[in-house]
Parts: C-alpha cells; structure tokens; sequence
C-alpha cells in the first residue's frame, strides 16, 4: 500500500476486515471473486467487476465470499476539500448493481479510470506521479458530476422546524472545524444571542452542548475503530486541543479517551493479503489481473462522448396517473416536388412512398400545373376526336397519386399567368373538367389551390383571385381555395399590398405563411447572444400571426407551407450544424395551430425551383442529392411515430400512452453559432445530462426500444465528409452513406415494478426517443 498525502492505492486478496472507518472516499473495484461490505445503509453483495463507493466516516466491515482480488484507492477528505469546498455536503451513491439504465457507459468509464490508475502508479516511469494525480482528480469529478447526493443530516432528530434543519445540517458539514456560535450566527444572519435562544428554545438543547455532544460521538467511532493517536482524534473533531478534548470525554463518559479505548476498542483482526505494488513485477506478471484490466481499458473505448464536461443536468420526474390527458395532434405533411412531371422519375416516386409511409404524407405540392411540362403543348389535327390526350402523363401522375391516398396542392403565382389569365383559366377549366371526369368529384374535392401574388397592381390581383375562386368553388364545391399571406414579425402585419386579403375572408378556405428562423440572425455577427432571437421563432411567429388574424375576425386553417428550424448560411455550416432536435421541437410546439407542414422532396429538386441558388435557406428537404435520409426526414418520422395521449410535455420532452404502452422523447434543444458548433471542444460543453424518473407505470415486463438520433446517429452530412475523397465518390461509398447514416436502435428488456429511471446524455440538439412495450403475457 502506498501511504501518501493524496491518496492512498491497494490491490489486496481479502477474507476479513473488521470495522473501521475513513475520512474520506474509499472505492473497491473487484476484479474477480466475491465479497460482502456491511454498513449501517444496507449489505452489499459485490461480484466480478461490481464497484462500491463508501463516503467518508461511514462504518463498515467486510467479509469474503469467494477468494478475490479488489482493488481499493482511498482519497481522503483533506485532498478533497482542497478541490470541491462543498464536498462534505454531500454522499456519493455508487453501487454498480444498483445505478439507473443509461449510466452503463460512465461506469465503463470508471473501471478504465481505475485500471489506468493501477497500472501507471505500478510501471513507477518518469512524470507517473503526475498523471496518478490527474487519474484521481478525473475519477474524483466523474464522482462529483454523476454521482453526487444530498447527505441526510438529521436523521437521528425529529426536527420539524424547517429553519432548525438547516442550521443542525449547517454544523454536522462543518463539525470538525473550529467553528463557534457567531460563525453559524452569522451564516444564518442572525445575532448570536438570537441564534441561541433560538437554538435551545427549538433543539431543546444549548448550541456548545450540542456542538460537544457531536464532536464527541464522531470520536468515539475513531477510538473503537482506527488507529489515529488521542492527539489527532481531537484535532481532526473540532477540539482546541487533546486537553479540552479529555476534560470533556471524562465527564460524559466517566473514564479518559484512552482507558475508554483499551476497554472497548474491538481487536483489529484483518486478514487480508496485499499485493507489493512498490515495483512492477508482481502486478505485471500477473496474467490474469493483466488480461482483467485489459478488459477495462477496451470497454472504455466507446464511452468518449461522455467525456467529464460539466455538462447541464436535468432531473425530469414523469406521472403517469396524472389527469387532462390530450392526444397528440399530428398536421398534414405537403411534400414540394415541383413540376408534377417529376413524379414519373423512379426516385422521386421511391422517396415519396418512404415520406408517405413514415411522415404521413397528404399532399403533394406542385408548381407550374399548366404552364410547366407535364402538359404538353396543343398541336393541330385534321382528326375529328383526337386520338392522343395532351393529359396523358398527368393522368398516369394522379393515378399514382390516388392510388396512394395522395393530394393535389396547387401553388398559383399570379406572376407566372398575369401576361394572359383569361388563357389560364381556359385551361384551368378544361383541366378540372378533364379530371373530375377520370379521378371522380370525391377526390379530386381533397385538392388545395394557393394564390399567391408579389408586388403587383393590387385590384387585379385581387378581380383575378375572385375570378379563381368563383371558378373553382363552381366546379368543384369543396375544393379547397387559400391565399399566401406575407407577413412580417418584426411589424406584426402585412404589407399594404396584401391587406386585401383580410377583407376576403368569405373567399378563403384558409392562409398560408412562410417562417425561418434564419429571418432572425444576422450572420455576420458572431456574438452568441444574437442567435437566442431565432429561440422558438416558428411557434412565436405563428402565434403572432393568429393573433394579428384574430385581431381582423379571421379564423381560418392555417397551412405553413415553407418553413425552416435554425440553421447555418453557407453549405458548410448548414450541413455541420446538426439541428434534428430543432426540427422535432419546432413541429411539436405548431402541432395544434396549423394544419400541415410543408417540405421539399430533395436537394436537386429545391435548389432547381429556387432559381439555381446553391443553399436555399428557406425550406427543408427530406432526402439529398443520392437517395440519402436528411435529418428533417429523421426528426419528422419520430414525429409520426409518437401516438396516443400527452401525459407529459415540457420544453424538452414529451411522455404520450397508446394501446402499445408509452414513448417518451428526450430533446437538447440548442441555438448557437454555427461556426461555434464546429469546434467539437465547445459542442461537449453544450451537452446535457437528464435523469428521467417516470412513476406510476402498471407493473410487469416491457420491452424498451430507444432510439439515439444526433450528429453521429443520422446526419448525413457527417458521414458524407468523412467518406468523400479528392478523387470522387462511386456507387459503393455513396450508397454505404446513404445507408450508415441513420438512428441508432438499442433493444432491451425490463422488469418494471410501478417505478422506472434511467439517465440520458444528448450532444447538442439530439434527440432520444424510447418505446416502452407492455408485453402480453
């Protein structure tokens, strides 16, 4: 054993220690064998690789089960305090048996911390004693961040006085200080006499009699069961010296500190083998502590992103009998393809099944209906019936679409018919007249037309929409019919040439709006605070904006039909920044105020619509330029996923119950710097830690599934980089992108006996999405 002032390091075979105490942390790892640790908390049972902390002057004994090898390190108090001040305020609570699901991995962590610890102290080589002491200091903040607890102070008095509680747990932390009644008279900013009538009138006990009576009880442990001289039990209680510390003990226990001892003290029979760990060779050439810390070491190696970054902790505490349950609301998805002639292209049909099967896909949003190239252009015939149709690729297209439960969102800008409406509606009709005639009134019923219009001369505008209107509504009674409404946050309206679509509400079936949060961050400026404007933008501006509706008597459908979470301005920034969280939030929080949600099919087609622009910043696709899975398409999917009723919903989670059982989903909601996301030093800051503890479940056996959707589990453009190459990219290492770059799955079940925790930790805005299954038996 190596005695130092930091720390104390063993590896020993044990078969009985008897009891004692240590003013400090002690922690046992066992590398193989069993044992049992007793102590006034319970009986412990450790197996191979179980580890145990015990907190500082916390009795206990141990006995061996099985021949064993434990590895013991000791930090005492004075090494800690000197690093955490508030140490002694609270309790480590680590038993490797006992910690919640998702701490697997720290724990992990903690054997490789220790394995490290032994073998660097063993090898003896220059600058060891540096890097033993940086190992401590590593395992001593894991402790600190993942495993610290309130210390119970008043368990032995039945204090009901709250004030009381405070000032008894005030002295115990500070016991063995030299501290006197004006020093907790004056933490509690009260006057010392005060304090004491206080004190006594409430303890039923004076505060030096208690003080005393305190310091008294910690020493008799040290004189039953350590070694420590007369001299430094009173030093290390809080007595001025041995002197005032024997008058003391004499008159309450009627004998001196040291006949108390040699009449009572227990015998000290340990028997315990220690390993010689002043050289290497004993440790070293051990093959089977060798191949055991061996083992430590490789299941470490995946527990780097939960690195010591003091990371934000949450604690979530869920009900599940709590009452006014709602179900959750999930609105239509509008996919953008453009042209509706790209609905014959063979990708875009496979992409629009996958959205369709995993976002629940309603419409399908076109451009250029009539003037694109899905219908051709008219040619001349000497035939009396035409035996050609210039509808024949729209037919095949609606038929698909049909067939699939899929509608029509029309997008007409004013712009592109202005040179000839009465043209346009010519067609328009013929069109309408075509397909209720193939399709039927009943779907094509479920179509949307939207009208939108720039800067043009406000009364045509306004004459043509009501010429659309009238048109539409004749032929087709219950199509739906809308408007694109500008409309600004930073004002609260709209323009003035749009006003003439508030005084058209007979004419509106409902109103579409654009929102990025982009609209809110000047990207030239790098100071972190701007970026906390584009916070909740989505959801504050579609509540601004139904309150300016409201304001004008208009309650109408609401379709968001382009929309974008935060992100960055360049195609770098854009892709490194990971905003799955974002998106999934954004859409929860809007969920009851609109009636779909708009998206772009993919990359090539969004960037072609937008006029060429290399990052089009104001919508989101759902799949990349091969085939590949955007994070918008993930987010969305575990969106559709949760079902049933809301029993929990917060800033950063949302708890529903279904017939299947229950889903909880976990956020790190995180607006910054993009160019600051970069820097993986300043992303473990950003991490969050979340212990979830959901009460209240039916008993019995649930199979868990959870889902990990971040930066390494789903964004494409990660996997992308760092599989792409200066001389180009072929089918092989796209299509292993496309398909390595998803969530991860995690399986496992559990026995629930009406209480469930676990712990989470989430990179910046991941999301993690856990299923509890309630298996039938």
């Amino acid at each position: 054993m190596d005695h130092t002032e930091d720390y104390q390091l063993s590896l020993q075979n044990i078969e009985f220690l008897s009891s004692r105490i240590y003013p400090g942390v002690e922690i046992l790892l066992v590398l193989d064998g069993e044992l049992v640790v007793e102590m006034d908390s319970g009986i412990y049972y450790l197996r191979e690789n179980d580890l145990l902390v015990i907190n500082r002057n916390q009795l206990y004994q141990v006995r061996a089960v099985k021949n064993n090898t434990v590895l013991i390190v000791r930090i005492p108090d004075t090494f800690i305090s000197k690093y955490y001040e508030e140490y002694r305020q609270y309790h480590f609570h680590l038993f490797s048996q006992q910690i919640d699901r998702g701490k697997e991995n720290i724990m992990a962590e903690l054997r490789k911390s220790l394995a490290e610890l032994l073998i660097t102290y063993c090898r003896h080589e220059k600058d060891s004693q540096l890097e033993v002491h940086i190992l401590i200091c590593k395992i001593l903040l894991t402790l600190i961040l993942r495993f610290k607890g309130e210390r119970s102070h008043v368990e032995e008095m039945d204090v009901k006085d709250q004030r009381l509680k405070e000032m008894i747990s005030y002295i115990k932390q500070h016991v063995d200080e030299p501290i006197t009644l004006e020093d907790v008279a004056a933490h509690f900013y009260l006057s010392p006499s005060y304090f004491s009538r206080y004190f006594k009138q409430h303890a039923g006990i004076g505060f030096s009699r208690y003080l005393m009576n305190l310091r008294l009880e910690h020493s008799v442990k040290d004189l039953l069961y350590t070694k420590d001289s007369i001299t430094f039990i009173s030093m290390k209680n809080g007595f001025p010296n041995t002197k005032s510390f024997t008058n003391l003990f004499k008159e309450v226990y009627g004998e001196t500190p040291h006949a108390f001892r040699e009449k009572n003290a227990q015998e000290q029979v340990d028997v315990v083998k220690s390993y010689q760990l002043d050289g290497s060779e004993t440790l070293l050439e051990s093959p089977d502590i060798i191949m055991k810390l061996g083992v430590y070491l490789s299941d470490g190696d995946d527990t780097a992103a939960f690195s010591n970054t003091e990371t934000h902790f949450e604690e979530l505490k869920i009900d599940v009998t709590s009452s006014g349950r709602k179900k959750l609301n999930h609105p239509y998805k509008i996919l953008a393809i453009g042209e509706l002639r790209e609905l014959q292209k063979v990708n875009v049909r496979t992409q629009v099944l996958l959205a369709k099967r995993a976002l629940n896909i309603k419409y399908i949003g076109i451009h250029q209906l009539l003037s694109g190239r899905t219908i051709p252009t008219a040619v001349e015939t000497d035939e009396l019936i035409p035996t050609t149709s210039p509808y024949y690729n729209a037919d095949e297209i609606i038929e698909f679409m049909k067939t699939h439960d899929l509608s029509l969102f029309t997008y007409i800008a004013y712009k592109e018919i202005a040179a000839d409406e009465q043209a346009f509606l010519e067609k328009l009709e013929h069109f309408l007249r075509h397909c209720l005639q193939v399709f039927g009134e009943r779907y094509v019923s479920s179509w949307c037309f939207m009208y939108s219009a720039n800067d043009e001369d406000s009364e045509q505008v306004q004459c043509f929409y009501a010429t659309l209107y009238k048109l539409l509504k004749t032929m087709v009674p219950s199509i739906q019919v809308g408007v694109l409404l500008p409309f600004s946050f930073q004002t609260g309206t709209t323009d003035d040439e749009h006003k003439w679509m508030l005084r058209k509400q007979e004419q509106l079936d409902f109103i579409a709006f654009q929102a990025s949060s982009n609209e809110m961050v000047d990207f030239k400026d790098i100071i972190d605070d701007q970026y906390l404007a584009a916070k909740d933008f989505i959801k504050n501006k579609t509540e601004k904006l139904k309150h300016f509706l409201k304001s004008h008597a208009i309650e109408k459908p609401l379709h968001l039909i382009t929309w974008s979470s935060f992100s960055g301005n360049t195609r770098y920034t854009n892709g490194i920044f990971f905003r799955g969280a974002l998106i999934l939030n954004d859409a929860i929080t809007i969920a009851d105020d609109v009636e779909s949600l708009g998206f772009w099919i993919n990359t090539e087609v969004h960037e072609r619509m937008v006029g060429g622009r290399n990052i089009p910043l104001e919508g989101m696709e759902l799949f990349h330029y091969f085939k590949g899975k955007r994070p918008a398409y993930y987010a969305m999917s575990f969106f559709n996923r949760l079902q049933g009723n809301v029993i929990s919903k917060g800033a950063d989670h949302v708890m529903t119950e279904n017939e299947t059982g229950y889903q909880i989903v976990l956020m790190n909601n995180k607006i910054v710097n993009p160019y600051f996301s970069i820097e993986e030093t300043f992303s473990q800051k950003l991490m969050k830690e979340v212990r979830v503890t959901v009460k209240g479940i039916p008993s019995g056996e649930y199979q868990i599934r959870k889902y990990v959707f971040d930066k390494d589990h789903g964004a494409l453009y990660k996997s992308w980089r760092e599989n792409n190459s200066k001389f180009g990219m072929d089918a092989e290492i796209i299509d292993y992108i496309t398909h390595s770059s998803q969530p991860s799955l995690e399986v496992f079940d559990e026995m629930i006996e009406g209480e469930w925790s676990f712990y989470s930790y989430l990179t910046i805005n991941a999301v993690h999405f856990f299923e509890l299954r309630k298996v039938i038996v």
